[in-house]
């Protein structure tokens, strides 16, 4: 029995299948794509600040670069105001170069080069310190302006976690920072959690308001905390998940692969997006006295996040254009034009699970379920976009079209490779005007 893990109903990128613009794409544009929907990308932020307003907590988002490269969404953060983190000197220049003020980024990562540091600090970006040495470095800087900083926090719920200051690292950096007068801006401290957990980050961001509350002792400004991003999207619907998490098998995959229930992502997420926000809120941390938003507004605190994934939620999907079907004992293999890395998910040694959708170059297929694996275009035998056998509403044909849902967060573009030179998907930004899709290339500034 094939085991069926469609994505949520998505009545827009229903009407844009439907509309058979996807199908003029891919042969104008000479195969597979990525289409991007910015005006869902525009929604998730002004979730995410209802959120902030309905708590009455001073708040900024800023958009993690990292989980898209494409030029659409940081367009979208300059026209709004919205904050952009970046993590290298490419980002930041690609940030800059689409209207995104220096004041409005922050620059994460756990070591930054020297020209990054330099570049970040003149245009007045703000900069997580993860470690003493880098902190040395930011405080040698030459620019004729103070250096805006905050400390990045080692996470004690996680102490494997090579980011951030331990206890005693902090305390050094807090000194080092009063001592340095003018030359640094020590706006207050930052955290980076792995997981989705509401409770670690309710009871750290607690912390970290107290750190500021011992740093202004020290004459430090110390009025901003950020959390952060690891706000988890809801791909699929909680039964269709729980049924596959319980009877998936070997035998649902090419070749008898096996995944444990803990390979994947949690593509069923009751708490997703901006409500996981409002749940971190609103909690107490360490499960006594206020929540975290009158702790927020009693300290004068303002708090910052950077949400990747979740901006994204359903933002874009990916379209690849079938090259070939054979046929196996009881299944087929599917292959289509792109590789294992256009799903980045196969890079964790893991697998995408909301399942492509099958649109038909032609009407006449007969509708009969047809269970197939599918397959990249490379000569190496583990190039498999989904090893699972998704159960097709029809045997695929060559130059039918396969869209894999809601792939904007990292998936997309995370891993992507000219291997065998093979071209990488153009992204395509699909706006609707008057009822009706207008499309235009995706824009990036030439460096």
């Amino acid at each position: 029995m094939a085991l069926t893990l469609p994505a949520h109903p998505d009545p827009l990128a229903e009407r844009l299948h439907a509309s058979g613009l996807l199908h003029e794409l891919a042969h104008g544009l000479g195969g597979g794509f990525h289409y991007l929907l910015p005006e869902r990308f525009d929604a998730n932020l002004a979730a995410f600040r209802a959120v902030l307003a309905d708590t009455g907590v001073d708040g900024r988002v800023y958009y993690a670069k990292k989980a898209n490269k494409a030029a659409a969404f940081v367009e979208r953060c300059a026209a709004t105001g919205a904050g952009v983190d970046v993590a290298s000197l490419g980002e930041l220049r690609e940030a800059l170069g689409h209207g995104v003020r220096g004041e409005d980024l922050v620059v994460t990562g756990p070591a930054k080069s020297e020209a990054l540091l330099r570049i970040a600090a003149l245009q007045g970006a703000l900069i997580a310190v993860d470690a003493l040495d880098e902190l040395e470095r930011v405080l040698h800087l030459d620019v004729p302006r103070p250096v805006r900083l905050l400390l990045r926090r080692h996470p004690p719920a996680q102490p494997r976690s090579r980011f951030g200051l331990d206890d005693d690292q902090l305390d050094a950096a807090l000194s080092r920072c009063a001592a340095a007068g003018e030359r640094v801006r020590m706006e207050g401290f930052s955290f980076h959690l792995s997981g989705y957990e509401v409770r670690p980050r309710t009871d750290l961001a607690g912390e970290l308001v107290d750190l500021c509350l011992k740093a202004r002792t020290m004459g430090l400004p110390a009025d901003r905390i950020s959390i952060g991003g690891g706000f988890a999207v809801d791909y699929v619907p909680a039964d269709a998940w729980e049924l596959f998490l319980a009877e998936q098998e070997p035998g649902h995959y090419h070749g008898g692969r096996t995944f444990s229930t803990g390979d994947f992502y949690p593509y069923h997420s009751p708490v997703a997006g901006a409500d996981a926000l409002r749940s971190i809120l609103t909690a107490r941390p360490g499960g006594q006295g206020p929540d975290l938003a009158e702790r927020l507004r009693e300290a004068g605190v303002t708090l910052l996040l950077e949400p990747g994934r979740a901006l994204l939620d359903r933002a874009g999907s990916s379209v690849f254009v079938v090259q070939g079907v054979k046929d196996r004992a009881g299944y087929g293999i599917v292959t289509v034009d792109g590789t294992s890395l256009s799903l980045s998910e196969q890079w964790f040694n893991s697998e995408y699970l909301p399942e492509p959708v099958l649109l038909p170059r032609s009407p006449g297929q007969a509708a009969e379920e047809y269970r197939a694996c599918v397959g990249g275009a490379s000569c190496l035998d583990s190039d498999l976009l989904t090893w699972r056998k998704i159960p097709f509403p029809a045997r695929p044909r060559v130059g039918d079209l396969l869209v894999y849902p809601n792939t904007a967060g990292y998936q997309m573009d995370s891993n992507e490779s000219p291997f065998h030179d093979l071209p990488l998907p153009a992204k395509v930004v699909v706006q609707h005007e008057d009822g009706r899709p207008r499309w235009r290339l995706d824009r990036r500034p030439a460096l």
